[in-house]
């Protein structure tokens, strides 16, 4: 289950075609459900224990341990899940820390 700011839910296909103008994908999903689910292709894994603290990083710490480039308050940004529950909880958290 997907969600943006926009959007309180996203289909798989929205998600592809959202991909394709430079949003960042976050899969908030523990890593042991990556390792048996599957990685969603394109997406970082950010487990939801852990978004607080990575979006309130410094870009170069979080650069190192995402591989990915931080985001800014303004760049578009979707969460995911299994449920669509996490996601959402993701999505309120980003929001309080300021991103649009």
């Amino acid at each position: 289950s997907l969600c943006a700011g926009g959007a309180a839910s996203l289909s798989y296909r929205e998600l592809k075609d959202l991909k394709k103008t430079n949003v960042l994908h976050i899969d908030v999903r523990e890593r042991w459900e990556i390792d048996r689910f599957g990685k969603i292709p394109e997406s970082i894994n950010i487990p939801l224990g852990e978004l607080v603290e990575a979006l309130q990083m410094d870009p170069m710490d979080f650069k190192e341990q995402y591989n990915q480039k931080m985001p800014s308050k303004s760049d578009p940004v979707v969460f995911s899940c299994l449920a669509g529950t996490r996601s959402k909880q993701a999505l309120g958290f980003a929001m309080s820390l300021g991103f649009s």
